[in-house]
């Protein structure tokens, strides 16, 4: 089954050169293990998207978990076989790791209905065209932020990683923009709370403060998977990358949407 690009050309360019604008040239690359990875239309945070993947060596496979706004499908639904479409050409679904992390999982299903009219994964699909352009990919759209399914759909993408000895060449792609339509002042403290959590590598603390001081960060529970999964995996402490919003673009603090950029680098592994 072949996904087509919905928002191509809408929420992100179609022209390789107008994509080329958003790397960063001579970026020094290291080893990663995972990012965050903000999802907006890229004139808002495209640069962060940008800079990140720029910075990361290219790997053979990427799975990226992101979130389910549209609230349909699966709570953890795995787009597990086809292709998905960008404008610089096709990436292939690693059909065999994306039908290993539902193995492992109580809550991952086969799903396409979930990423039927999902924008978190597909924006973020032209960087890995780009910079791997023989990569294959597993998209997973998680609905339901439980810390139980987040967890056991961390924990399911670890250990199909190792027992398939995937780990030296699969990076883990958490998509999420933060806080949604605050003056920067509060989205900034909004969001520095969830920030110190990833910074402390705290899965079940994100996914706390984020439900005790409501903040309208769209997709931690994707991060939350991608932190317990990069644990497992003996991944070092993410580092903060950039933080940025919207009114850096239109000139508009008093009504912001804001995004962050982290990497968490590659570590010895312990599964």
């Amino acid at each position: 089954m072949l996904r087509r690009s919905i928002y191509a050309g809408d929420w992100y360019p179609v022209e390789r050169s107008e994509i080329e604008r958003y790397m960063t040239a001579d970026a020094p690359q290291c080893a990663a293990r995972a990012i965050i990875c903000p999802h907006a239309g890229w004139q808002y945070s495209g640069m962060v998207a940008g800079e990140l993947f720029s910075m990361i060596q290219p790997a053979a496979t990427y799975v990226l978990v992101g979130p389910n706004h549209r609230g349909i499908g699966a709570d953890a639904g795995v787009y597990a076989a086809g292709e998905w479409e960008t404008p610089l050409g096709g990436l292939k679904v690693n059909e065999f790791l994306a039908k290993s992390i539902i193995e492992h999982s109580h809550y991952a299903r086969k799903d396409t209905v979930s990423h039927s009219q999902e924008h978190s994964l597909e924006v973020l699909l032209p960087f890995i065209k780009y910079t791997s352009p023989d990569a294959m990919i597993v998209p997973i759209s998680l609905r339901n932020y439980t810390p139980e399914i987040c967890k056991d759909l961390g924990m399911a993408i670890a250990t199909a990683i190792a027992k398939n000895n995937f780990s030296a060449e699969t990076v883990i792609v958490a998509s999420t923009d933060m806080s949604h339509f605050l003056t920067a002042t509060e989205a900034k403290n909004m969001d520095t709370m969830a920030l110190d959590r990833i910074e402390s590598f705290d899965p079940a603390g994100l996914l706390a403060v984020v439900k005790e001081q409501g903040i309208s960060m769209c997709g931690s529970g994707p991060v939350a998977a991608v932190l317990w999964a990069a644990q497992e995996l003996g991944a070092a402490a993410p580092e903060l990358v950039r933080y940025t919003n919207s009114g850096a673009v239109t000139g508009d603090y008093d009504q912001v949407v804001s995004y962050a950029g982290f990497l968490i680098p590659a570590g010895a592994g312990h599964i």
